[in-house]
């Protein structure tokens, strides 16, 4: 406290708040919990209750409680927003370089005078402009037309990640644009909200931010999880020392603005264009949805000589890709049933573009999740496809259509007639019967897709050998031989022979890998490394009591019971034996046993998704480490790695268990140390 000054007190506690915004949401370096942060936003309320004359347009309590809006009012933007042209391909790039060079005259052509990049993730959310003056936020505005857009300033201040006074020296006047979004965590907690509200789910996140940013009621907005990047500056008035974009971008951020941190400055075409084609792998690994990269010219001088035409500058491009999410119709809900027994729905779909591939199904999870999203056969859908995993349906398009009902899953198993289970506290449906044609077949298919990764087997193949009878367990398809391949349509006496080799090949897949391709309950990638690296080989395992099956990292139990039960089974029991025979390992190999390293005997969890790395990357620099990485909580557990959109339950299991919670930047300086 500073004395009994009201007034200073209450601009102490202004400029901790805002500082502590800008930590958390800029620098992802929190200087203070939520229970600190709260008890001194609290004490500002109470002040300027008290003191209302102490209320300023920068105070962190005027985030939220504008009055209803009737409409929004035209603005006119101090300078104009152009719009990009855009490219789609590595010639158009190397193209528009070429005549980025040539307009600014022979030295560039010649590469006399050099010509840098800056690169920036095209975020798919809404542009605005903000008006700082000396520092201070004091209006903010939609694009709109370019020129003049809508003034959204009451909802723009309800966005934490954007600064109501700026940190430091400002200037007297500057225009900071930038794109709101939705982060894709929150999008789907959103999207969820809305359902159990019984509305429509947002087709999008641009068009979730685009509606928040609309709102009458800045309340309602507070309520949405926007977010910002800021990209660059119009209008600013005593910043003459900013020669460049890149300069630009690491004084907004300076100044309390969210830049993106992928961002990037290159010296040659070839590397634009390198990055563009890697960012449209990698864009899913990102928690918020970009559609292209965008190139500027670096050079503030070089922009003014290069020019606009009709407003679109010349001196910066749009690389995009296709839209990631499209509207269809579902035509028929299907049920497969899996290699464990469970009846998995999926959708049908009229076939649609998405993200540049052809769609014509997706996964619906279980009964539960379809009718919580109210999706029904004959309906209009969203379908999203991220990278190349198996599209997913977020929910109808508008209104049911006539005549449409909800979806039930049917009472018996739609390939062996049994009646169906759903075991006390599971949301599958599963078909009791070991003996279901289903198990087999899409065991194959797990062996040969996923453990084994046999080149040249595809999913297809197998269904038509089990159609024939060639080939009905994992051992016949070891025992397979080109002559009989060369049955099937579409294999010749090369490709038959190439297909029985990388069959045999396969054999050599570790021993984790081989547990995981067996059926065994509840063993996927993660439990199958923990098993093989625990007891070494198969015999050890198999022989395993349920007390011994508990001591391993991860097992609770229940799994305990069931693994245990899986290997008393003598038909299991001889399965194993077959395989063993016929050359599989079921041994720990060498780059299967834990690396000694500064984290050997430590063990940890993995939740939500991380920023800098992805999920698989993280796992492996800890067990370079000699760590472990388990996919559960115990109180063995060293620390749970928190990304965004965690896992309660975990959260829940290390808080009970009192494990620490690590955050990324903690996971960065525990790898480094």
């Amino acid at each position: 406290m500073s004395g009994s000054d009201p007034a200073v007190r209450a601009a102490e506690l202004r400029d901790l708040l805002n500082r502590a915004s800008i930590a958390y949401y800029v620098d992802d370096a929190p200087v203070m919990d939520d229970a600190a942060y709260d008890a001194l936003y609290d004490e500002l309320v109470a002040l300027e209750t008290e003191h209302p004359a102490l209320v300023t347009p920068d105070s962190p309590t005027q985030r939220i409680g504008a009055p209803l809006s009737d409409r929004f009012q035209k603005v006119r933007h101090l300078s104009p927003m152009g719009s990009l042209d855009k490219v789609t391909t590595d010639e158009a790039i190397v193209k528009w370089a070429a005549d980025v060079r040539k307009r600014l005259g022979p030295a560039a052509e010649e590469g006399d005078e050099p010509v840098a990049f800056v690169l920036e993730p095209k975020i798919d959310g809404s542009a605005i402009n903000l008006v700082y003056e000396n520092g201070v936020f004091v209006r903010g505005a939609t694009r709109g037309d370019g020129v003049q857009g809508e003034d959204v300033t009451p909802n723009l201040r309800t966005i934490k990640s954007i600064p109501l006074r700026m940190n430091g020296d400002a200037p007297p006047l500057v225009e900071v644009r930038g794109e709101v979004y939705i982060p894709l965590s929150g999008f789907r907690a959103f999207n969820e909200r809305l359902a159990a509200e019984g509305k429509p789910p947002a087709p999008n996140p641009r068009n979730a931010s685009a509606g928040s940013l609309r709102q009458k009621d800045s309340g309602i907005t507070a309520q949405r999880p926007l977010s910002l990047w800021a990209y660059g500056i119009g209008v600013r008035e005593g910043l003459d020392q900013l020669a460049t974009h890149w300069d630009t971008l690491q004084w907004l951020r300076a100044r309390g603005f969210p830049t993106n941190p992928f961002a990037q400055r290159v010296e040659s075409v070839d590397e634009v264009a390198e990055a563009c084609r890697a960012w449209e792998l990698r864009r899913t690994e990102l928690d918020y949805e970009i559609d292209g990269i965008v190139i500027k010219v670096d050079s503030f001088d070089q922009q003014a000589r290069l020019g606009a035409l009709h407003e679109r500058p010349r001196w910066a491009r749009a690389f995009k890709w296709a839209p990631m999410t499209a509207k269809t119709r579902l035509n028929r809900i299907a049920i497969r049933v899996g290699r464990t027994g469970a009846l998995n729905p999926w959708a049908l779909l009229e076939p649609v573009e998405v993200g540049g591939v052809t769609i014509s199904r997706a996964t619906l999870h279980n009964e539960e999740d379809i009718n919580r999203k109210d999706i029904r056969e004959g309906d209009d859908v969203i379908v999203q496809r991220a990278g190349d995993v198996i599209p997913q349906i977020v929910g109808p398009a508008g209104r049911h259509r006539p005549g449409t009902k909800p979806f039930v899953m049917p009472t018996h198993c739609p390939l062996c007639g049994t009646k169906v289970v759903k075991p006390e506290g599971e949301v599958m449906h599963r078909c009791p019967n070991r003996a279901c044609p289903s198990r087999g077949l899409e065991s194959l298919n797990n062996w040969v897709m996923a453990a084994a990764d046999i080149d040249g087997v595809g999913e297809q193949t197998v269904r038509r050998l089990w159609d024939l009878g060639l080939v009905r367990s994992i051992p016949e398809l070891y025992r397979l031989t080109p002559e009989q391949l060369m049955e099937l349509e579409g294999f010749g006496k090369i490709s038959a022979r190439n297909a029985v080799e990388a069959i045999a090949a396969s054999k050599v897949v570790p021993f984790s890998r081989v547990l995981f391709g067996l059926n065994i309950p509840d063993v996927g990638w993660v439990t199958g490394q923990t098993l093989a690296r625990h007891f070494g080989d198969v015999d050890r395992l198999m022989n395993a009591s349920q007390e011994e099956l508990q001591e391993v990292e991860g097992i609770g139990p229940e799994r305990a019971e069931a693994l245990a039960e899986w290997f008393r089974d003598e038909d299991n029991r001889r399965l194993v034996a077959e395989l063993r025979d016929l050359g599989l390992r079921f041994v720990t190999g060498e780059e299967e046993r834990p690396r000694e390293g500064p984290l050997t005997g430590r063990t940890y969890v993995i939740t939500g998704t991380l920023e800098r790395y992805p999920r698989e990357e993280a796992k492996a620099a800890l067990e370079a480490r000699g760590a472990k990485v388990s996919d559960s909580v115990s109180s063995k557990t060293a620390g749970v790695i928190v990304g965004e959109d965690p896992g309660a339950s975990k959260l829940k299991k290390a808080e009970k268990a009192g494990v620490p919670l690590l955050t990324e930047a903690e996971l960065v300086a525990l790898l480094d140390d």
